[in-house]
């Protein structure tokens, strides 16, 4: 794809994305932007900014957090709500796990990525949030494959995938009862490359992980681990330090490194086009079963 016709193909997502957040904004009282930390999220940010200015963004931020994140990501998320003035909510998987509402995973393959759904529905209800926008995309893995844009959930957070209306001619239907929250993806059918084709384009900050730095890691069945303090190295595991980068950036306990030296966004970009394994496949909790993610989500998961 030349230069012009990939600047008018990002364009077009931007558009279509942009026309979804004011969507929500139109049809939804109190709608919240889920925000990880992640380059997606960052990304509705910056597409945020965009559909309402040079209003403010009409909507919070929420931020589920585990404990076991990378501190990285945690000093990225204060720096970009104090530069750009936003609003943020923090849910918390350790004061979960301290009022009894959640149990602590143990052993070498505990992680606290599936605790995250009870803190999301408590914080949805604490402040009658009705809507979500999420970064999830079609092309990461086969359950996110199945969302409509605007995705219903139940009173109880829940996702039906067989129960999903229909989304013709770009007519989103925001109708609920009582109780009933939505999901919203505006970046749908937006897929790897054009995200950092994009972060390239628009010059989008993102945090440091993305890029190729030194980082002392060990393979967990042909997953790359940081060694943290969260993790525990196993019997015949050996810690080394190499030049990685994430593709996805999430809880420290099963977020998988890449091997790469590419250091800027072009670079990462040329390193996409030739991968042979899925953005997700580094994710080590997507690995418990072949429908670990959609199981999650039919629980009230991102």
């Amino acid at each position: 794809m030349d230069r012009p016709a990939r600047t008018s193909h990002l364009r077009a997502l931007e558009a279509e994305a942009i026309y979804v957040m004011r969507e929500v904004a139109a049809q939804f009282e109190r709608p919240v932007l889920l925000f990880s930390g992640g380059k997606d999220s960052i990304l509705m940010v910056h597409l945020a900014q965009k559909a309402f200015h040079p209003a403010p963004i009409p909507f919070p931020l929420l931020h589920v957090d585990t404990g076991h994140n990378f501190p990285e990501t945690i000093a990225f998320r204060d720096q970009l709500v104090e530069r750009l003035g936003l609003r943020l909510h923090v849910g918390s998987v350790q004061e979960a796990i301290d009022a009894g509402r959640v149990v602590e995973e143990t052993g070498p393959e505990a992680s606290r990525n599936g605790l995250q759904i009870v803190p999301l529905l408590d914080a949805l209800i604490e402040h009658r949030f009705d809507a979500a926008f999420g970064g999830g995309r079609r092309d990461e893995e086969k359950a996110r494959a199945k969302e409509r844009f605007f995705s219903h959930r139940d009173r109880f957070g829940q996702w039906d995938p067989k129960n999903q209306r229909p989304e013709l001619w770009n007519l989103y239907n925001g109708h609920k009862n009582v109780g009933e929250t939505f999901r919203v993806f505006p970046l749908s059918n937006w897929t790897e490359m054009d995200v950092w084709q994009y972060i390239a384009l628009d010059g989008v900050e993102v945090p440091d992980l993305y890029f190729a730095h030194e980082r002392e890691v060990f393979s967990r069945r042909g997953t790359l681990l940081a060694t943290t303090d969260f993790v525990e190295l196993q019997p015949g595991e050996t810690a080394a330090r190499r030049s990685v980068r994430f593709r996805t950036i999430g809880d420290a306990t099963c977020t998988g490194a890449v091997e790469s030296t590419a250091a800027t966004p072009a670079e990462i970009v040329r390193e996409v086009t030739a991968a042979r394994q899925t953005e997700r496949g580094g994710r080590h909790d997507d690995k418990r079963s072949e429908a670990a993610m959609e199981d999650r989500k039919k629980q009230g998961y991102f």
